[in-house]
């Protein structure tokens, strides 16, 4: 086993973000000529397979609730102390197969603290090994529920204890970290800003979505407001002549499903799917974007410079969409409506004024976070033992 090994650790619980992104990174690190392994520790997602990179399913968990406090099963069962023995072990096993010169945690410890029960051991296992790993966190560039001063001591002395880097994925210019995890200055000689993480653009010359609006829900789980709202905005905005097409998403269930598809079925040129392979073609080639908030969206949606209305996902006391959304907009890049105020009106509204407004020139925000994550995690792999 001559070559750098990586082996990164995420966990989805509700939607795909945290996964996707994690591929991304794995893509940038097997591009660097490192030998990755991806343990994921949500549900299966269909396609999310990274070519050159062994990719490890471990038992799958998911939030019980918008809460995201307890866990269940693939089958919806409330996890008990046999999983979770079953789960760390599983996740043990595939370290040690994996044998890395760097351990790469997404969110964790600034999050994931339901995972406990089987980080912490792997932690332990690490930093005791014969050849210590370089241990790295790898987080998005907002941060919930940190404001709390204990658990900002506690995020700190896990972060002192274990970890030798921490990866901010973000452009400070825009969210610095300290802005969700005030205590960042404590640990700063840790972190790394890499800027926005999105994969490499593909050229293409495919005219998929040409002129078209798109409307995205992301993986689906919490997207049906969303979706309804812009089907019922289609007739109210300038765009009512175009084509719109509906990504529900794979999370969606098959009975809001059914019941946009007839919606749909009365609106004139609108097409509903579930998801599509190409949609940053599609972002490239829209006359505009409607979506939630959530980073890869968002990411790959500046990157294109498409025209954009975002409405941030805001249940169960969720505030990072919402801050990553007013900040881009504070750049002129999209327009924001409010989930609170969602409604057909607001959301077409928005629409005409977004149309009205040319295409967002390029280069406001850093997007080489793959790229720059990828060669300081191999920096960090070479100074290791072979």
């Amino acid at each position: 086993m001559s070559a750098l090994r990586a082996f990164l650790y995420v966990q989805h619980l509700l939607g795909i973000g945290h996964l996707r992104r994690a591929a991304t990174l794995a893509r940038a690190l097997a591009a660097q000529g490192l030998r990755v392994t991806l343990a994921s520790g949500g549900a299966a997602v269909p396609g999310m397979a990274v070519e050159g990179v062994n990719f490890v399913q471990l038992p799958p968990a998911s939030a019980a609730d918008l809460s995201f406090k307890a866990l269940v099963d693939e089958a919806g069962r409330a996890v008990d102390e046999a999983w979770k023995r079953q789960r760390s072990a599983a996740l043990l096993g595939a370290w040690r197969a994996a044998d890395p010169h760097v351990l790469v945690l997404e969110l964790y410890p600034f999050g994931r603290r339901q995972m406990r029960f089987e980080l912490l051991p792997l932690l332990e296992a690490a930093a005791a090994a014969p050849r210590r790993p370089s241990i790295v966190c790898s987080v998005r560039d907002i941060l919930g529920g940190q404001q709390n001063q204990e658990r900002q001591r506690e995020t700190l002395g896990l972060v002192e204890r274990y970890f030798d880097h921490v990866l901010v994925h973000a452009d400070p210019g825009v969210i610095a970290f300290e802005r969700t995890f005030p205590a960042a200055g404590r640990i700063a000689q840790r972190i790394e800003y890499t800027g926005y993480l999105v994969d490499p653009e593909k050229s293409s010359h495919d005219d998929a979505g040409k002129g078209e609006v798109i409307v995205s829900a992301g993986g689906g789980a919490v997207g049906a407001r969303l979706l309804e709202a812009a089907l019922r905005a289609k007739p109210l905005t300038a765009l009512r002549d175009r084509t719109w097409r509906m990504l529900a998403g794979n999370n969606l269930p098959g009975e809001e499903f059914g019941k946009l598809a007839r919606l749909a079925a009365g609106g004139g040129r609108i097409e509903l799917e579930r998801s599509r392979a190409d949609f940053t073609t599609l972002l490239s080639n829209c006359a505009l974007c409607v979506s939630q908030a959530g980073y890869n969206t968002l990411m790959e949606t500046i990157r294109a410079c498409a025209r954009a209305v975002v409405v941030p996902f805001a249940g169960g006391n969720e505030t990072e969409q919402t801050l990553r959304a007013r900040c881009f907009a504070e750049r002129g890049l999209l327009e924001v409506v409010e989930e609170a105020a969602l409604t057909p009106g607001a959301l077409a509204a928005a629409i005409d004024r977004a149309a009205r407004k040319p295409r967002p020139a390029p280069g406001a925000i850093d997007l080489d976070g793959a790229r720059k994550s990828a060669a300081l995690i191999a920096r960090w792999a070479r100074q290791k033992p072979a």
